[in-house]
């Protein structure tokens, strides 16, 4: 009985818990749950209100539209994939260089900095059609459409990450003989990670808004070009049936990221 007693005392002072069913399998459990609820409430609530299509069309029609033409939405949604994957890798990767390089160059910063801000305030619509008229129709354009709406909350992300920086721990680094390499790898990056993550967090939905809006200039593959043929013919059930992959692309995406987060900034979590 005793052995038992310091048994148990023993697990909970190390946080340790029963054997059971692992962490990412409840999860899944409970997105499956909230998504048969979820469409449950869709379908009953259309029958119900007797909701026009026009409007909103019933959920199992949409599904029936998608899996008469699996073909062009699974293209579809692996062309857009692949741009938003290009344009949210590099924009991502220019963002962190660029924070770092604000950071530790100043006169960099204030010469640079204010032609990014700028550059933010053209519409991507005109963005994007000057892009299309640089590179063509092509895959590429896409990617550097969603390259553009991406790296900018990166690099101040990474700069504001940068910044909160502790100094005092900087001087007992520097005091041990840290150079300016370690400083940034084992304290300056660990630090700002939690602020650069979320605004990788916000580029996975807006790269892929910026592949889809790169679609529209003219394509013959992608959820946009789906959507925008969609909106010429007014098949609103083809319209929700783009969304609808537009949505498994993002949310996907952003899980994607989110799950590194977690994976990468465990820290965060514990406190």
């Amino acid at each position: 009985m005793g052995a038992t007693t310091s048994l148990v005392k023993d697990k909970a002072a190390t946080g340790l818990r029963p054997a059971g069913r692992p962490a990412w399998l409840r999860k899944t459990a409970r997105l499956l749950f909230g998504l048969a609820v979820t469409a449950l409430i869709w379908e009953s609530a259309v029958q119900l209100f007797v909701i026009r299509p026009v409007y909103l069309p019933r959920l199992s029609t949409i599904l029936m539209a998608i899996a008469a033409t699996p073909g062009a939405y699974v293209n579809g949604f692996l062309r857009t994939s692949a741009e938003t994957l290009i344009g949210f890798a590099t924009g991502s990767a220019f963002g962190v260089l660029t924070g770092i390089a604000f950071f530790r160059v100043r006169a960099l910063r204030e010469m640079i900095f204010p032609i990014f801000v700028v550059s933010q305030t053209i519409p991507v619509i005109a963005f994007g059609a000057l892009v299309v008229l640089w590179f063509g129709n092509t895959l590429l354009a896409k990617a550097v459409i969603a390259f553009y709406l991406t790296f900018f909350p990166v690099t101040v992300n990474t700069l504001l990450g940068l910044e909160t920086v502790d100094p005092k721990q900087v001087a007992l680094m520097r005091s041990f003989g840290a150079s300016s390499g370690q400083l940034l790898l084992r304290l300056q990056l660990p630090t700002a990670l939690p602020q650069i993550f979320v605004a990788l967090r916000l580029a996975s939905s807006l790269s892929l808004v910026g592949a889809i809006v790169g679609e529209w200039f003219g394509d013959t593959t992608g959820l946009g070009v789906l959507l925008l043929q969609a909106m010429f013919t007014e098949n609103v059930v083809a319209i929700w049936g783009a969304l609808l992959a537009a949505a498994l692309l993002g949310t996907g995406f952003y899980a994607v990221v989110a799950a590194a987060e977690r994976r990468l900034v465990f820290w965060s979590a514990e406190q």
